[in-house]
């Protein structure tokens, strides 16, 4: 097997596309906690976002180490071809759920600071731009959530009847 990443002499493949498939729903539960309550936002924001980098690098380097399996394997039967035709769609969905955490981390924080100084100043107007942007941004990681995590179970089912059924 020169040339193709392996551990302890195994395809890293399978290993890294578990990693993914645990991180990246893991990850989505978590953020979807950070969206509906801003005091888990606060407290545990930033592990939250750590997890969900690692989801988003296991998922890249899962596509990559299929690639070079696939190489390494010759010609898909169509079972796996499936399998890596829509595996390509999860590395740019799971980048955009990355970004809408960001989002929300940020927006959140600057929708905090407009909550404490409308508090501060009550008989002064404040803006609501944040806050308007955190509840947005929370939309869209509880639906990203949900894409992310529904294309991770189509993608392992179908690479789980490519090996189970063909091999």
């Amino acid at each position: 097997m020169s040339g193709l990443f392996t551990v302890a002499g195994v395809p890293a493949h399978p290993l890294l596309a578990a990693a993914a498939a645990v991180l990246l729903p893991l990850s989505a539960i978590c953020s979807i906690g950070l969206a509906v309550h801003h005091g888990a936002r606060r407290r545990f924001g930033w592990p939250v976002l750590v997890l969900t980098a690692l989801a988003v690098l296991a998922v890249a380097l899962a596509e990559a180490s299929g690639t070079q399996l696939r190489d390494h394997l010759g010609p898909p039967d169509p079972v796996l071809a499936h399998h890596e035709a829509i595996s390509a769609q999860l590395l740019p969905w799971s980048l955009g759920f990355g970004v809408t955490v960001v989002l929300l981390m940020v927006a959140g924080k600057l929708g905090d600071r407009e909550r404490t100084a409308a508090n501060a100043r009550q008989d002064a107007p404040v803006s609501t731009t944040w806050r308007r942007i955190s509840v947005l941004a929370s939309v869209l990681v509880i639906g990203m959530s949900v894409v992310t995590t529904v294309d991770v179970v189509r993608i392992g089912t179908t690479g789980a009847q490519a090996v189970w059924n063909t091999h």
